[in-house]
């Protein structure tokens, strides 16, 4: 294995926002018209950040896994002349920008410079020639450009939305504070007449937590054999990585302490410093990639005792937050994981991630890594692979871990698959596009769904909620959750029958609805009503109530708290 040659490096880096997955789109049966005018009226600002956690290193001066390098998406949309019909607008219309925003607690974060050294080893590891401040793709954090203040986003016509990749935002907010969830506000100004038409506030998360030591620091597991002389720098950061450098010469015989700062990736490929999908290039031809490199490698490993240093069935503190950011910062903190689920249930062990066992049938996302490897940051869990139905059509019986409402699963693989294949289910109402992944897809009129759902990790909502990342969908309809209400984007009033919702849903805490529009549903179609409210029409998950709401039906005042599983018989005798 040779050691990196730094000033070749940055063909693997041209863009790290992809971080795997493919560009396919689907519009579906409404997708909307461009507006042709507009005025500032009920524009809204759909805003996300793309995972629910970047990461970047501490320190950069003896190898680096990650740059500072943050995603951003955005769409705009305005209810249209057809009934208040959201249309979406484009850069002939708009320009989307973003600013850096003080939180609740008083937190801000608008530079960067000062906060990294990462600018003083970037040419050394990226083969950038980079200005204070400025991202890998040219971003910069919006007090550190050459033009200060609210930044422009660029228009990605393939997925419909704007977006700032590679946003070098730190951890660390102007008052020299840590702050893993900082937010920006994302902005969108009438093209022809400058005037800010809307803004909606989100999380863009960073954590530096990352941490090697629990094994390479100094006299640890991995740091303790006595025939290497093992750093004994103060900065446990550099300690720990100096550490991983002398065991990687030891075993591999490199040169890899001579040649400091050395990129990771630059002889283990990895797809998040790839956004291009060139695949493997120059000294990563032949070497396993990072993930395999990590988890397969990692996961055979045993303690003084012989037991696994990261247990085959061991819990999110055992295994991956041993490495990655979570015992401190969440990485995980979405409604799955505050639903009882673990890192384990979507992606499995350490040895499934890493590839050790091939893929079953349906286990790729495209179909064409069937019965192989899994390929990093590509063949990962879907939404359709836990959600593979609703509450009269779904996946159940021995070989799925099913929830507590029998209707999801809590395990996105089959039981005893040590290869972890993510369910397949396309047929599901819940699916993502064909061949794309959840951050990738876009639903109900063309909207993204992590517009409507939150970032992957961080799906709305998050706890506790006053969490900053449920602030975008509070300024948005009012409340958290997943965008529920349909006046959150909606002017006109949709027909009252209608089940051209997300996912197939009615209109919501419509009075039209609820007062006859219902009935005239159920005689229409009563296999519609039971897939969310239960083939007995006594409630299920998929019917509950995003908010506290109060209806007035026929003289009666009905209360459902948040969260009450709607049912016929609360107003009326269960239909014949």
């Amino acid at each position: 294995m040779k050691s990196l040659n730094p000033t070749a490096s940055l063909g693997l880096v041209l863009a790290l926002a992809a971080c795997g997955g493919d560009a396919s789109n689907s519009s579906g049966d409404d997708a909307p018209e461009v507006l042709a005018s507009m005025t500032p009226t009920r524009t809204r600002v759909l805003a996300v950040n793309d995972l629910g956690m970047h990461c970047m290193d501490r320190e950069y001066s003896v190898f680096s896994i990650l740059p500072p390098f943050n995603v951003v998406h955005a769409q705009v949309v305005k209810p249209g002349p057809v009934n208040g019909k959201p249309i979406h607008l484009d850069p002939s219309l708009v320009d989307v920008r973003y600013s850096a925003m003080q939180d609740p607690t008083g937190s801000v974060n608008s530079t960067s410079i000062g906060k990294t050294d990462f600018w003083q080893h970037a040419q050394a590891l990226f083969g950038a020639v980079l200005a204070p401040g400025q991202g890998l793709l040219g971003f910069y954090m919006p007090a550190d450009a050459p033009n200060p203040g609210p930044q422009p986003m660029t228009w990605d016509a393939a997925h419909n939305w704007f977006s700032a990749d590679g946003i070098p935002i730190t951890p660390t907010d102007d008052g020299g504070g840590t702050n893993t969830y900082p937010l920006l506000r994302i902005s969108a100004y009438d093209r022809a007449t400058g005037v800010r038409l809307a803004a909606t506030d989100v999380v863009v998360p960073v954590a530096q937590e990352t941490d090697c030591s629990n094994c390479h620091a100094t006299g640890a597991l991995a740091a303790s054999d006595p025939n290497v002389t093992w750093s004994s720098e103060s900065d446990l950061e550099i300690q720990t990585k100096r550490n991983i450098l002398l065991l990687h010469d030891h075993t591999e015989g490199t040169q890899l302490m001579a040649a400091q700062p050395v990129l990771c990736a630059g002889c283990h490929y990895s797809p998040a410093l790839d956004l291009a999908g060139s695949g493997p290039v120059g000294n990563q031809v032949g070497h396993a990639t990072m993930s395999f490199a990590m988890h397969n490698h990692h996961g055979k490993l045993l303690d003084g005792s012989g037991a696994p240093v990261f247990p085959p069935n061991g819990n999110a503190q055992q295994t991956c937050y041993q490495c990655h950011p979570g015992a401190i910062t969440q990485c995980a903190r979405g409604a799955m994981v505050n639903g009882g689920m673990e890192c384990l249930d979507c992606h499995g062990d350490m040895l499934a991630v890493g590839g050790e066992h091939p893929l079953l049938a349906g286990g790729s996302i495209d179909g064409q890594n069937d019965f192989a490897p899994r390929r990093p940051w590509k063949d990962l869990p879907r939404c359709q692979s836990c959600h593979t139905g609703d509450a009269v059509n779904h996946l159940s019986g021995p070989n799925y871990v099913m929830a507590a409402d029998g209707i999801r699963l809590k395990q996105a693989y089959r039981v005893n698959d040590p290869s972890a294949s993510p369910i397949s289910r396309p047929a599901s109402r819940f699916a993502e596009n064909a061949n794309s992944l959840y951050r990738f897809s876009a639903g109900h009129g063309n909207v993204s769904c992590e517009m409507c759902h939150g970032s992957t990790h961080a799906e709305w909502p998050v706890q506790p909620l006053n969490a900053n990342d449920n602030i975008a969908a509070r300024e948005l309809q009012g409340h958290t959750g997943a965008l529920m209400e349909c006046k959150a984007c909606h002017t006109g009033a949709p027909p009252s029958v209608s089940l051209n919702g997300p996912h197939g849903m009615h209109p919501v805490a419509d009075m039209r609805f609820i007062d006859d529009g219902h009935e005239d549903l159920y005689e229409q179609n009563e296999s519609a009503c039971k897939a969310c409210h239960g083939a007995n029409l006594l409630g299920s998950a998929l019917g509950k109530t995003s908010r506290d709401r109060t209806f007035h039906v026929e003289g009666h005042t009905y209360f459902f708290p948040k969260g009450t599983q709607i049912r016929c018989d609360t107003c009326h005798e269960l239909p014949d």
